[in-house]
């Protein structure tokens, strides 16, 4: 089994700290881990958030608290550490990329010669909405416009070229809102464009955890991913060890049943 969103933000960028990821990892039956963590923590992918942060006192705030608080160059070292170890699980590293269209060419640079072994692209800002962070901000929000913005960057950030997989491709459903629309057409949309793109999506557990939404995408989502031949990847979006394969094997049970 795979948990393919794991950050380690919570830690120092030690041995030791990916230990305690790993240890649990091997009590839940893992055989692969991919470490992660979000580009906003490093300065230099901050320039990426200048036009959101401009548009919105939340974000700004946001990430004048968050923002820039690691060393990318020390993450990338501890790369290179945790390579020249044999470990009892396969571990891969990367970066999760907050979407914004336009700096593709940016992200590129930034991540070209880094080493990395995957990036996995995702939408937590529509325009300068940041829709998953508190659910007092979708007060006098349009639903049905948030939802159609979601899909249309999340269709853009499949076609890009620039990522490998596409994380928790439903997190809209976070604080309980729906469209007065079906989502159909948008799921065949972005289910064709990550299979021409080659890229992965995440069967993830974090929404549910986090809110109590439905485990892993919709029926209808998963199904398109499926008929497209989109490999689907299970994920815990872990914060911290101890959430590191969490109801991962509920994810494959549940992606076999629409396999079938």
């Amino acid at each position: 089994m795979i948990d393919c969103h794991v950050h380690l933000e919570t830690g120092p960028y030690t041995l030791s700290w990916v230990r305690e990821y790993v240890r649990i990892a091997q009590q839940r039956g893992l055989s692969e881990i991919y470490l992660l963590e979000h580009c906003y923590l490093f300065p230099e992918f901050l320039p990426m958030y200048a036009p959101v942060r401009s548009q919105s006192d939340f974000i700004d705030a946001w990430l004048n608290r968050k923002g820039g608080k690691r060393n990318f160059a020390e993450y990338l070292r501890l790369v290179d550490e945790v390579r020249a170890i044999q470990w009892p699980v396969q571990i891969r590293f990367g970066l999760e990329v907050c979407y914004f269209p336009g700096y593709e060419s940016f992200m590129t640079g930034l991540t070209r010669d880094a080493g990395l072994d995957f990036l996995v692209g995702s939408v937590h800002f529509i325009d300068h909405f940041a829709f998953d962070h508190k659910p007092e901000l979708w007060r006098g929000v349009d639903v049905d416009w948030a939802y159609r913005r979601f899909f249309e960057l999340s269709i853009c950030l499949a076609s890009c070229g620039v990522y490998d997989g596409l994380a928790h491709p439903d997190s809209l459903k976070l604080f309980g809102h729906h469209p007065s629309f079906s989502l159909e057409p948008f799921y065949e949309k972005l289910a064709a464009a990550l299979a021409q793109s080659g890229m992965y999506a995440e069967q993830s557990s974090g929404i549910a955890r986090r809110s109590g939404a439905r485990l892993g995408m919709e029926p209808a989502l998963l199904q398109a991913m499926l008929r497209r031949g989109v490999r689907v990847q299970t994920a815990s979006d872990a914060h911290r060890p101890e959430d590191v394969g969490l109801q991962i094997s509920k994810l494959e049970q549940i992606t076999r049943g629409y396999m079938a």
